[in-house]
């Protein structure tokens, strides 16, 4: 509000996070009417193509805002409460006093207790967090492996569990959103990738958005480099992979022009009502999946800096690619930036990522783009 766009500045803030090592991203700021759209770097390091702000890119748990709207939508319509046990919803997968300690709103909020289930089906990453002790081979492995969501799910109730239901805090878990998934086809008698695309992608008028069908990404696009904290040297391209590890609580392929629009609807109270964005904004805390403790609604998360103000979205990662996606609280600006590039930082000796100048550098473009 106090600082308009500075094209000059974005622009150097961008160029500069690519020159930290950031082989390819890019972005879109609005403020108001003004928008701004940039890119940095390039979309193959082999043949130097470049990436272009329209891009479609795997944006990954920035899905987990779609899943909780689709969900908050049928508690509106009546045909679910989010306080309902989800064992009585879905018997089969979570059951007996778990499944009636469990609610809905626990799973859409991470505090249902439920574990990970990703170091489970992936073999070499059955010591995560203990990240000096996992290796990257089953990524390579699982690349065309067509998992059963059902079978996934399984996985993450049978691992000891990270909480019990309701405590605080709460564990982020893709365990969660995938019972969120199952749960919305029952209650609407269709698939969730068709629910959200007509009601949540559809509602939004989201032209470049929508759910893989294949391996492939449809469109202009990156490769996508994962380099598993050093382990993968050079950095590995993994746009070409089939998403079923994560389904439709991270798999969505989008552009950071169709975040931007959507997040904007969210908040306006145009996706699900403004009783229910309400409860989206409810915060508790929860661990990420990087042992940090952060604020976590219903599918959105804030970002605070101290004296400014608050900014509501969701960031997400997959394998190579990264994406985040913010709006301030009263709908002013926004930012949405995609990175081509995942896990850089290598790990120190006592097995912890260590400080890489990508992180100061994106960090000083998220402050540019948000508060000028």
């Amino acid at each position: 509000m106090r600082n308009p766009l500075d094209p000059a500045e974005l622009n150097a803030a961008l160029e500069n996070v690519h020159r930290a090592g950031m082989p390819g991203l890019f972005a879109e700021v609005r403020d108001g009417d003004t928008v701004w759209r940039g890119a940095a770097g390039v979309a193959d390091t082999a043949t130097g193509r470049p990436v272009t702000p329209d891009m479609r890119h795997r944006v990954g748990s920035i899905t987990k805002t779609f899943t909780a709207a689709a969900v908050l939508q049928q508690a509106e319509n009546g045909r679910m409460d989010l306080d309902a046990p989800i064992g009585r919803h879905l018997p089969e997968l979570l059951g007996g006093e778990r499944g009636e300690a469990i609610t809905i709103r626990m799973l859409i909020g991470h505090t249902s207790g439920l574990a990970e289930y990703l170091p489970y089906a992936y073999p070499s990453l059955k010591a995560f967090p203990a990240l000096a002790e996992t290796g990257p081979e089953s990524l390579d492995d699982h690349r065309f492996t067509r998992f059963d969501p059902v079978e996934l799910i399984r996985m993450g109730v049978a691992a000891p569990p990270v909480g019990v239901p309701g405590g605080i805090p709460g564990v982020y878990s893709n365990t969660n959103y995938l019972l969120l998934v199952r749960l919305l086809e029952r209650v609407t008698g269709t698939t969730a990738e068709r629910y959200i695309t007509e009601h949540v992608i559809e509602r939004a008028g989201l032209r470049d958005t929508a759910f893989p069908t294949g391996p492939c990404i449809d469109g202009p696009h990156s490769q996508l480099h994962e380099a598993w904290f050093g382990m993968i040297d050079p950095p590995r391209d993994y746009s070409v992979y089939d998403m079923s590890w994560v389904g439709p609580s991270a798999s969505l392929v989008s552009t950071v022009s169709d975040l931007n629009r959507f997040y904007r609807l969210l908040l306006a109270g145009e996706i699900v009502d403004r009783s229910s964005l309400e409860q989206m904004q409810r915060t508790a805390p929860v661990i990420s999946q990087e042992g940090k403790t952060i604020g976590y609604g219903l599918g959105l998360y804030p970002m605070e800096s101290p004296g400014e103000a608050t900014y509501w979205g969701h960031g997400g990662t997959v394998w190579g690619a990264g994406a985040l996606a913010m709006i301030r609280a009263d709908g002013g600006r926004q930012l949405a930036v995609a990175v081509n590039l995942q896990r850089w930082n290598r790990l120190d000796a006592s097995g912890m990522p260590q400080p890489h100048p990508i992180d100061e550098a994106l960090a000083e473009f998220h402050r540019v783009a948000m508060y000028g």
